[in-house]
């Protein structure tokens, strides 16, 4: 093998035999898949790849392609931060992702209409009731209500990494509103805008097909009695950190971009505002919390909801995707109990695997976690964006009391989780203007409709752009990779 520090984008790039390392094998020889992009991309100068840097940052500036951080006393719009150098799924490794994928899903919507019915996995003592009874994302207005088709997480993102044992494990599953499928798009057309030849050296499943998909979905869970159904997107406006992927994705599948003020309640049934009148709506895919959608059910204050429009979800005159309650689900609680919850309505085995996780509401676990915390990470149960995350090996011992203390304050809103090892990926550095290797996770994107399943064979590779950080969240200053799922 040709040593990399002899070339010169690859100067900086290191080899740490404690993570797995997704250019490298054990031997430190450059693996099978990625051979021929590891030549192209060892090919260029620093100048010619900043100027591919550019393109594809001109590609990203051009599409809009932007997201909010929400700091203390700002709030910032920046454009995502995008990787030139792309991940690489072989074909063996992506089937087993998909069928895992697939599988957790499938048992969460079983889950959840369990929890929502007649909670036969609680009474037979397999789920604490405490847990759901406890849950912020325990909407009682759903209990006995029957979403059509029986599908409650129509979408889903699941959030995996690659530990050091080269096995994959989920970290969590998020399906009430799951972001970001609208970066897997864009990076994948600024790859194209930038490596022109690239796409000729790889057979690789598209991802453009995701919207197509998604509208299909939406269709396929009409309201009983509708032929042609109306279906669009509903976002809380452009403030929202998320509202360039609900532009995007309203575009991709053809559908109105509304907010709540576009939307009425009449009849038992909802309209659109158009130039034209009043249109009616069958399928909403709502990119608004549970909180908000109906200030006459949840939140009185709500100016982003549509009055009265729980009313007409609960009888069956429009479709709310993902429905209302599916929160209680994915609550990082609920997290510890998905072997348990696969194995109760599947009768099968985990296909991918769940990373060890200790609950503190459980006295067993909390007296570990306050003991061990140095070697864990702590979450809320109920936060995202990875935000309120602790990482025991990075905090001082000052910190390490102050965690303790919010921990034994509200045991349930906390679960740990060891220190994972993520895989790690070429990342081109600015600062040594070489690629290094950084730490990275890869978030899968499923869709459940009434006759047909879908996972977007690519999901996002999110990227920690932070040396030695484990935290990939945009919201955290993470970036994103264009991801390749190899064709036989």
């Amino acid at each position: 093998m040709k040593t990399l520090d002899t070339l010169p984008l690859f100067s900086s790039y290191s080899f740490d035999s404690r993570f797995y390392d997704e250019l490298l094998d054990d031997n430190q020889d450059i693996r099978d898949i990625y051979k021929r992009l590891f030549k192209m991309f060892s090919a260029y100068s620093v100048n010619e790849f900043a100027q591919l840097n550019k393109r594809a940052k001109d590609s990203f500036f051009n599409l809009g392609i932007t997201f909010q951080v929400y700091g203390e006393n700002e709030v910032q719009e920046k454009i995502f931060p995008f990787d030139l150098f792309p991940r690489i799924i072989n074909e063996k490794d992506w089937n087993h992702i998909e069928r895992g994928v697939l599988q957790r899903c499938k048992a969460l919507n079983l889950f959840l209409w369990d929890v929502y019915h007649e909670q036969k996995i609680i009474k037979q003592g397999i789920v604490p009731i405490e847990l759901i009874s406890s849950s912020v994302n325990y909407l009682k207005q759903m209990k006995g209500l029957n979403p059509p088709e029986g599908i409650y997480n129509h979408i889903s993102g699941t959030d995996l990494i690659k530990h050091s044992d080269g096995q994959y494990y989920v970290l969590e599953d998020n399906i009430r509103c799951p972001s970001g499928v609208s970066y897997v798009i864009g990076n994948r057309q600024a790859v194209k805008h930038a490596l022109f030849g690239v796409f000729n050296q790889y057979k690789l499943h598209t991802v453009v097909d995701y919207g197509a998909n998604l509208l299909e979905t939406m269709e396929s869970v009409k309201p009983s009695g509708v032929d042609n159904p109306v279906c669009v997107v509903i976002t809380p406006g452009v403030y929202n950190s998320a509202y360039y992927e609900h532009s995007f994705l309203a575009k991709q599948m053809g559908v109105a971009l509304v907010e709540g003020r576009d939307l009425l309640v009449e009849n038992d049934f909802v309209y659109m505002r158009t130039i034209y009148g009043l249109e009616k709506v069958d399928v909403i895919y709502r990119r608004i919390d549970d909180m908000f959608i109906d200030p006459l059910v949840f939140n009185k204050e709500s100016l982003l909801g549509v009055p009265g429009l729980f009313s007409v979800y609960k009888k069956g005159n429009v479709t709310l995707v993902n429905a209302p309650g599916t929160g209680v689900a994915d609550d990082k609680a609920i997290y510890t109990y998905m072997p348990e919850i696969i194995k109760y309505y599947l009768d099968e085995t985990p296909i991918l695997n769940n990373v060890n996780t200790y609950h503190c509401s459980r006295a067993t676990d909390l007296a570990y976690v306050l003991d061990h915390i140095h070697e864990l990470v702590v979450k809320p149960v109920d936060e995202s964006g990875g935000y309120g995350i602790s990482i025991g090996n990075t905090l001082t011992k000052e910190e390490i009391e102050k965690v303790k203390t919010t921990i034994q304050s509200d045991p349930r809103k906390y679960i740990a989780q060891p220190i994972m090892s993520l895989s790690t990926h070429p990342t081109f550095v600015h600062e040594t203007d070489s690629f290094e290797s950084r730490h990275v996770d890869l978030r899968t994107f499923t869709l459940l409709g009434k006759d047909k399943d879908f996972v977007l064979k690519g999901g996002l590779t999110r990227v920690a752009l932070k040396k030695g950080n484990l935290v990939v969240n945009s919201s955290q200053g993470g970036g994103s990779k264009d991801t390749w799922v190899l064709k036989k």
